[in-house]
C-alpha cells in the first residue's frame, strides 16, 4: 500500500505522536503537517494526499475557516475526492450526526488507541466510512429527550429485518440468504430504509438504529 497522509492538529506532541505510530505502517508517508485551518488549507492546495487526519478543534484566529464543522464543510468542497479521518473530543451530538452522514468522513476519539486510529485510515482509504467505539457511544444517546422524539418512521417488515440484520453485522448475501431473496432485492430494500429514516450511509444508518433501537420502528407489512 502506498498511503500518503497529511496530518492536521494544533498540538505538536499530538502530531508527534501520530507521525510516530504511523511511522510503523509499510507504505505510508506523512507528506505534510499543518497547525491550524488555514495552513492546513494552504497544505492541500500544494500536495497531493490519499487521507487527511485532522483535529475538529484547531483554532483559527483569522476567522476565515469557521468551526470545525465548517472547515470539514470547505475542504469536502474543495477536495471532493478526499477520504478525511477526524479525531476530535467533542460529545456534540449534532455536529458528530451531521460529520457521520458524510460517507467521506471517518471519526474517532482522541482518548483512542493509536490501532482505531490506524483501522479508521485504512477504512478511508478503501471508500469507507469509519466510527470509533467512543464515537459510536456517544451518538447512540438519543438527541432529545423520551418525551420529544420525533415519531418513529414506519418501516415495512421486510425493511425492518433488513436494516435489523445489517446492524447485527451481515452483509447483502448473507442477509439475501437468510431471508431467502436476491441480493439486489435486499440492497433495495436498505435504500428504501435509508430513504425512511433520513440517513445516506451505513455510519448514519447505524448510529441512528443505535439511538432509537430497531423495534421503536412501527413496522407493517
Amino acid at each position: 500500500m502506498n498511503l500518503r497522509i497529511i496530518l492536521a492538529d494544533d498540538h505538536p506532541f499530538v502530531l508527534l505522536g501520530i507521525r510516530a505510530a504511523l511511522g510503523t505502517h509499510a507504505g505510508v508517508t506523512i507528506v505534510d503537517e499543518a497547525t491550524n485551518p488555514i495552513s492546513l488549507l494552504e497544505r492541500l492546495r500544494s500536495t497531493p494526499c490519499d487521507v487527511l487526519v485532522t483535529d475538529l478543534a484547531m483554532p483559527d484566529h483569522s476567522g476565515a475557516a469557521g468551526d470545525g464543522l465548517n472547515l470539514v464543510r470547505l475542504i469536502r468542497s474543495g477536495w471532493p475526492q478526499l477520504r478525511i479521518v477526524v479525531m476530535t473530543t467533542l460529545t456534540n451530538v449534532e455536529i458528530l450526526r451531521a460529520l457521520a452522514s458524510d460517507g467521506a468522513v471517518s471519526m474517532v476519539g482522541k482518548a483512542e488507541s493509536m490501532d482505531e486510529l490506524w483501522q479508521a485510515i485504512v477504512a478511508a482509504r478503501h471508500g469507507e466510512a469509519y466510527l470509533g467505539r467512543s464515537i459510536v457511544e456517544v451518538l447512540a444517546d438519543p438527541p432529545y429527550p423520551d418525551c420529544e422524539r420525533p415519531p418513529a418512521p414506519r418501516l415495512s417488515g421486510m425493511q425492518a429485518e433488513v436494516v435489523r440484520l445489517l446492524v447485527d453485522g451481515r452483509s447483502i448475501s448473507e442477509i439475501a440468504a437468510a431471508l431467502g431473496c436476491h441480493r439486489r432485492t435486499v440492497a433495495r430494500k436498505k435504500r428504501e430504509a435509508m430513504a425512511k429514516l433520513g440517513v445516506t450511509n451505513d455510519p448514519g444508518l447505524f448510529s441512528y438504529v443505535r439511538a432509537y433501537g430497531i423495534l421503536n420502528f412501527k413496522s407493517y407489512i
